[in-house]
C-alpha cells in the first residue's frame, strides 16, 4: 500500500509540473504527461520502475473516453457512418499496411514478420487522436468523423489481426485452437446479448438505482456497466475499448446520460493521463542508444508515410482542403495496440524480443512528435492558407 501511495504521489506530482509547463510553452497537455513519464521512468530518476503493470490499468483512460464518446453517438447516428467506418477506415488501413510492410521486406525483413510490422504500424494512437479532437471540439466536423470512423474501424479489426498471427509463426495451430469462424460467431453473439441487454433492462436498473437517490450507488453502477461490457468484448477477444465504445451508445438514449458522462470525466481525464504518462515511461533509450540512427530513420519513415497517405486519403474521407494537412499530421503516429500486437507476435514466435523492442520504441516516439509536429502546423499553416484550422 506504501508503495502505491508514493507511486501515486510520483505520478501526480509529476502530471502537475510538466502538463502546465508545456501547455504555457504551446506544445498541448499530451507532451507534457508523455515527457514526465520519460522523466520519472528508469532511464531517468528511475523512480517509477513496474512500467507494463501501470501501462494495462492506465487503459481504462482510453476506454472511459470511449464510453464518453458512445454516449455522444446514437445508434442511428451510428448507421449513418458506416461507409466511413468500414469503407474509409478499411481503406486507409489497408493502404498504410501495404506499403509498409513492402518496406521492411525491401529491407530485408521476412515477409511474415514484414506483415506483422505493417499491421501493427498501420494503426493510430486512439487516446490520442480522440483526445486531440475532443480538445478542439472536432468531432462533429468532417474531419473529427473521418477520423473516429478510421479510429473505430481498427478497434474492430482487432479479431481479424490478432488471429492472424498464430498463422505466421513457425508452429503449426494445435487442434485444440478454435477456428475463427468460430471467434467471430461468438463475438457476435455477445454483441447481440449486450444489445438486448442494454435495451431491454438498462434503463429499468437506472431508474431503480435513481430511485435509491443515493449518487455514489449511480456512479458505481455507472463503473461497473463499463468495466463489464468491456471485459465481456474482451473475452470474445474484442477490444475493450470497442465494449465500452458499445456500453455508452447504448445510454445515449438514456434520461440519464449527462449524469454519467459528468460523473465519468474526472476520471477519464486522470486515467488517460496516466496513460501517457506510462508511454512516455516505456521509451527504451537503451534501444535509441544503440541504434540511434536506425531508430530515427524508422520514426521518420512511419510518420511521414502514415502521413501522406492520410493526405492522399483525405478527400475521399471528405475532409476540408485546409484541414488535410492537420488530418494527415493526426493519424501519423503509430497506436497504443500496436503494444498488444507485438506482445502476440512474441508468443507466437513470429518476432523476437529485440524486434519487439525496436518497433515499440518508434511507435512510442511516434507518438511522442505528433504533438510537436501539431504545433509546428499550428505556426506555419497561417503561411500557406488563408482559411485554416485554428
Amino acid at each position: 500500500m506504501t508503495k502505491l501511495l508514493i507511486d501515486l504521489v510520483i505520478f501526480l506530482a509529476s502530471a502537475l509540473i510538466a502538463v502546465p509547463l508545456s501547455v504555457r510553452l504551446g506544445f498541448g497537455a499530451v507532451l507534457g504527461y508523455l515527457v514526465a513519464g520519460i522523466f520519472i521512468g528508469p532511464w531517468v530518476l528511475g523512480l517509477v520502475t513496474d512500467i507494463d503493470a501501470i501501462l494495462h490499468f492506465s487503459e481504462l483512460g482510453i476506454v472511459l473516453m470511449m464510453f464518453v464518446i458512445g454516449l455522444e453517438m446514437r445508434i442511428d447516428e451510428l448507421w449513418s457512418m458506416r461507409r466511413t467506418i468500414f469503407g474509409y477506415g478499411a481503406m486507409q488501413m489497408t493502404v498504410c499496411a501495404v506499403v509498409l510492410s513492402g518496406i521492411f521486406m525491401m529491407l530485408g525483413l521476412s515477409w511474415r514478420i514484414a506483415l506483422t510490422g505493417g499491421l501493427a504500424l498501420s494503426l493510430s494512437s486512439t487516446a490520442m487522436v480522440m483526445s486531440e479532437l475532443q480538445e478542439r471540439k472536432l468531432m462533429d466536423m468532417p474531419t473529427g468523423r473521418a477520423g473516429f470512423g478510421i479510429l473505430l474501424f481498427q478497434d474492430m479489426a482487432a479479431i481479424p489481426l490478432i488471429a492472424l498471427l498464430p498463422l505466421l509463426g513457425p508452429s503449426v495451430i494445435t487442434p485444440t485452437a478454435e477456428p475463427g469462424w468460430l471467434v467471430a460467431l461468438k463475438a457476435l453473439a455477445m454483441l447481440g446479448a449486450v444489445a438486448l441487454a442494454g435495451r431491454y433492462l438498462l434503463h429499468i436498473v437506472l431508474r431503480v438505482i435513481m430511485s435509491i437517490g443515493v449518487p455514489e450507488i449511480f456512479t458505481a453502477f455507472a463503473l461497473l456497466w463499463i468495466a463489464g461490457i468491456a471485459l465481456l468484448m474482451e473475452s470474445v477477444h474484442l477490444s475493450m475499448s470497442l465494449g465500452a465504445f458499445v456500453a455508452g451508445v447504448l445510454l445515449a438514449d438514456s434520461d440519464y446520460r449527462h449524469q454519467v458522462e459528468v460523473d465519468m470525466a474526472p476520471f477519464k481525464g486522470l486515467l488517460l493521463g496516466l496513460f501517457f504518462i506510462a508511454v512516455g515511461m516505456s521509451i527504451d533509450f537503451g534501444v535509441l542508444m544503440r541504434e540511434p540512427l536506425r531508430v530515427a530513420v524508422l520514426v521518420v519513415a512511419l510518420v511521414g508515410i502514415k502521413a501522406i497517405a492520410q493526405w492522399f486519403l483525405a478527400d475521399r474521407f471528405d475532409v476540408p482542403a485546409s484541414q488535410r494537412s492537420y488530418f494527415a499530421i493526426l493519424l501519423s503516429q503509430g497506436g497504443e495496440f500496436a503494444f498488444v500486437v507485438m506482445a502476440a507476435a512474441m508468443t507466437a514466435h513470429v518476432i523476437d524480443q529485440r524486434q519487439s523492442s525496436l518497433v515499440t520504441l518508434v511507435v512510442a516516439l511516434s507518438m511522442v512528435s505528433t504533438p510537436l509536429l501539431l504545433l509546428v502546423h499550428r505556426k506555419l499553416s497561417p503561411l500557406f492558407v488563408s482559411h485554416e484550422l485554428r
